[in-house]
């Protein structure tokens, strides 16, 4: 497949002359990605929109999954919590407009809006559109934007960029040439970082400093995603406690920008896993895929099956033909510096 040669390649897992020469050409065509963008965010920052709400970007640098989803379901119910009007607005990638309600939002805003039935989630690639829509049909008064870091055209209250602790930056090139959507400058614009799955990394300081040192007026927060048990699609409203499953053997599979921190985390609870199945990141799963995983785990006498909440959603609307399909629900916990956070956090509505 392209797209895992493209990875391969600019991770330097693909050798010789002719992929030196491809990356060279990816390096140049990085640098005319990094002018456009450049150009464009600084015409767009010239003149902001502003809404009639606070606005609160929830956003990351690279591509792949960073935690962003797990951050916006924590500020969601803390704000709430405090009496205010949360709306969440996102983009839905991928999502399916041939289908009406939320299963046609994308996997992501779906999953949102299952765990946050208080709280409206609008799908619209244009946010302006989206905010207007939340404060005129849900009367909010505060804005989260999922994915927001790149939303230039709209004026933001607090902007908090998520970085995967185990993978901050790629190998700090831009697009194509690697995994950067901005130029690491872009960080100065940030309020908070959010440092996610910390507890997998043993060693952080020389993250913390690197961040220290582009933006030293940033707070520096950490977190961990803590598993909170298992769902089984068969029966999703019984929850089973996170070691009911210790000791067992298990296949995994996943379809979401960074994998390895899921397994990390299912071995972390005592589960062993034969073999871990990945599939893109938003990857549409068909029958035949299902009945595949079903059938591989069949073939390793393996009785149990494991995925991640937002996998699930789309599974769950399939044929399920095996009696133990688990997923694992987690949620996000600041572990360092939560007092603080929640202090700038909150302080946005004292002004």
């Amino acid at each position: 497949m392209l797209k895992e040669y493209l990875y391969n390649l600019v991770t330097y897992k693909t050798k010789g002359p002719f992929a030196t020469f491809l990356r060279g050409l990816l390096f140049v065509f990085s640098l005319a990605y990094g002018l456009l963008v450049t150009i464009l965010a600084a015409i767009y920052k010239l003149h902001p929109a502003r809404v009639n709400c606070k606005v609160i970007s929830v956003g990351n640098i690279t591509l792949g999954g960073t935690g962003k989803t797990s951050l916006v379901e924590y500020l969601a119910q803390k704000i709430s919590q405090h009496g205010n009007k949360v709306v969440v607005l996102s983009r839905g990638y991928k999502r399916n407009s041939k289908h009406l309600g939320m299963q046609g939002m994308g996997d992501e805003p779906e999953m949102l809006q299952r765990k946050l039935p208080k709280v409206p989630v609008i799908v619209d690639k244009d946010r302006l559109r989206a905010a207007t829509s939340a404060i005129n049909d849900y009367a909010a008064d505060t804005i989260i934007l999922d994915d927001g870091l790149q939303q230039w055209r709209i004026s933001k209250d607090l902007e908090i960029v998520t970085i995967d602790t185990g993978n901050p930056f790629g190998n700090s090139r831009l697009l194509p040439a690697g995994f950067l959507r901005e130029p690491l400058g872009t960080l100065k614009r940030a309020d908070v970082f959010v440092l996610t799955q910390a507890n997998l990394e043993q060693e952080r300081s020389d993250l913390i400093a690197r961040l220290q040192q582009l933006n030293p007026r940033a707070l520096i927060v950490e977190s961990r995603h803590e598993p909170q048990g298992f769902s089984n699609l068969n029966d999703p409203d019984k929850i089973l406690n996170p070691d009911s499953l210790k000791g067992r053997s298990a296949l995994v599979f996943s379809g979401i920008g960074n994998p390895l921190a899921f397994e990390k985390t299912v071995t972390c609870l005592g589960i062993n896993f034969a073999d871990a199945l990945r599939f893109d990141d938003h990857y549409n799963y068909t029958q035949t895929d299902l009945d595949a995983i079903v059938k591989s785990a069949k073939e390793r006498k393996l009785d149990t099956i494991i995925t991640t909440e937002k996998d699930a959603i789309k599974i769950s609307r399939l044929k399920i033909n095996h009696a133990n399909i688990f997923s694992l629900n987690i949620k996000l916990v600041i572990n360092k510096n939560e007092t603080e956070f929640d202090r700038r956090l909150l302080k946005l509505f004292s002004l």
